[in-house]
């Protein structure tokens, strides 16, 4: 009985030509993108660009504006007017290495973490937030 079991077992067809790759199955493709994919490759492929697509538009320009960010909040200074990410609008009177100092009115001091500036303060020529309408 095991005997008969193994005949059925074995594939039928002829057997593979001398010098020739075999898969294993009868009709298996050589191409490793579709052994992984299970067949399936034009599948992978999409995804892939997908992932590039969003790395591009999304993800890099981010880090960008990160790294810019990181830059500029090193650079900060004496005297620079910035806005923290409250809202709260004052002139940097002390930094240390994470703490920022501002004053926001004359003798009105505030300490804030260096993280929490957002950027530079709106200028008297510049347009700041519109006033909700109702």
């Amino acid at each position: 009985m095991m005997q008969t079991l193994l005949l059925q077992a074995q594939p039928v067809g002829p057997p593979p030509a001398p010098g020739a790759a075999s898969t294993g199955a009868p009709g298996a493709s050589s191409n490793p993108l579709a052994q992984v994919c299970g067949g399936q490759g034009g599948m992978f492929i999409p995804m892939i660009m997908i992932f590039v697509v969003f790395y591009f538009m999304l993800i890099r320009p981010q880090q960008k504006k990160q790294r810019e960010l990181g830059d500029w909040l090193k650079g900060l200074k004496k005297g620079d007017e910035v806005v923290t990410t409250g809202g709260v609008i004052g002139k940097i009177s002390g930094l240390t290495d994470n703490i920022v100092t501002l004053e926001v009115q004359e003798k009105v001091r505030m300490k804030i973490l260096r993280s929490h500036i957002s950027g530079k303060a709106p200028g008297p020529g510049q347009p700041g937030p519109e006033p909700e309408k109702k």
